[in-house]
């Protein structure tokens, strides 16, 4: 009795997140015949999360031609050229031939107006218009590369082992993402099967992720847990021999055990350990003015005028930390009230760590951009194998812009996918 010969795919996508459901659903339309695996019981869970729950799928402020302006690692000028190629306005217009409502918040960030269901109604419709097979759950045990005397017989380029049997694939696409929210199934699974094919990884740590500190210094604000104001934050970080300052004007966040919020999330993946966050808690006014003009009109405590400018929560907790705040404006030294001004407009701090990926919105570092063709996210030295979304070092500012990059490099890979010589396009299929 002979054993079965495993199936054939033109391309097996690991992963069915926001990367790996597009690139399938691209790949199946042009007529390839793909098989998309992912080990979690639910079907792409950071959609579903992300945004609040409305998904924040793009933004319209991405500058395709400076994609440093919005991306990190290593090398963020290799996103340029699958942004360039499927761009913000691609992706609106796939949503608008579904039927998908939206609107703009700040900065160019765009939601659904329902929820992120929406998109991965929209993702599983487009897979099955390219008649895409999709295994979940289903863990994938081991992959080994086919050896080149056994190519031309198969077809095949990669042995997949799987829960549910062994399959070929002429080509294999790695969307995994990464370490970030390890609870919704996130693993280092690709950046361990690039290591094992050989490929090199940029170190990774979690970005976008809330910032702790530690010491009697934080007692004083942990009461102010639950307030949020906006900020102009900023964190020095080093490049080489050179030096430089990266800064945000978002909302911060007070918590219990640290600051989170847009401006935190966002200077997080640019902070360094051991580094100080410096944070205008009145940004656009100039305080050390505002304070001596009011102690010429005002007996109110001080506490009570700043109140203007900042939460009152705040001003309060801020005042109580010197007797010399604790008094009438109009009793206050100018030297304690310059002082007051400047630890306001120049509030310095060390944050002691993150949140971790439990908290984490994405994994900075993965797979080295280095080891890959930006046109078409393959591996150079090994044919037939490629790397998307987030297990690759490229990592995006809140807003939009991560999952900008998921839509942008599947769809690049998709376009390069080829059919295998043994399989014949589907019946019906468009070649794309």
């Amino acid at each position: 009795m002979t054993t079965p010969t495993p199936p054939l795919f033109d391309a097996v996508i690991i992963g069915a997140g926001a990367a790996g459901l597009f690139c399938a659903a691209q790949a199946g339309q042009r007529g390839l015949r793909v098989l998309l695996i992912d080990h979690a019981p639910k079907v792409a869970e950071k959609i579903r999360i992300s945004g609040g729950g409305r998904c924040n799928f793009t933004n319209r402020d991405l500058d395709v031609r400076s994609p440093h302006q919005h991306y990190l690692g290593q090398n963020p000028q290799f996103a340029r050229s699958a942004l360039s190629r499927y761009t913000p306005a691609h992706f609106i217009a796939l949503l608008e031939r579904h039927g998908i409502a939206y609107h703009e918040k700040h900065k160019g960030q765009l939601f659904a107006d329902d929820s992120a269901q929406a998109i991965i109604t929209m993702l599983l419709d487009e897979c099955r218009a390219g008649a895409v097979q999709r295994w979940q759950p289903c863990a994938v045990r081991s992959v080994t590369p086919v050896s080149a005397a056994q190519v031309p017989a198969t077809g095949a380029r990669y042995a997949i082992s799987t829960d549910r049997g062994e399959v070929f694939a002429h080509q294999l696409v790695i969307a995994t993402g990464g370490l970030s929210i390890p609870k919704i199934g996130a693993s280092d699974w690709g950046h361990r099967l690039a290591q094992q094919l050989g490929l090199s990884l940029v170190e990774r740590r979690p970005g976008l992720v809330p910032l702790r500190f530690a010491g009697d210094d934080w007692a004083a604000y942990a009461s102010l847990a639950g307030l949020a104001l906006p900020v102009h934050i900023s964190t020095g970080i080093s490049t080489g021999s050179k030096k430089q300052a990266m800064a945000f004007e978002e909302d911060l966040l007070f918590t219990h055990r640290g600051l989170s919020g847009p401006a935190i999330l966002q200077i997080s993946s640019y902070w360094q350990p051991g580094t100080p966050l410096t944070i205008n808690l009145a940004p656009g006014i100039d305080l050390a003015a505002a304070l001596l003009t009011a102690k010429a009109q005002s007996k109110k405590l001080l506490a009570n005028v700043l109140s203007q400018w900042l939460p009152s929560r705040l001003a309060e907790a801020w005042c109580s930390r010197q007797s010399q705040w604790q008094q009438p404006i109009n009793n206050t030294s100018d030297k304690a009230l310059l002082q007051l001004a400047e630890q306001l407009s120049r509030w310095q701090l060390t944050p002691s760590g993150s949140e971790g990926y439990a908290k984490a919105e994405v994994t900075l570092g993965g797979v080295d951009t280095r080891a890959l063709s930006q046109q078409t996210m393959q591996a150079k030295v090994l044919p037939g194998l490629f790397f998307i979304g987030e297990v690759v070092d490229i990592s995006g500012w809140l807003g939009g812009y991560n999952f900008q990059w998921a839509w942008a490099s599947a769809y690049a890979c998709a376009q390069a996918l080829e059919a295998s010589a043994r399989l014949s396009p589907r019946p019906g299929a468009s070649s794309g």
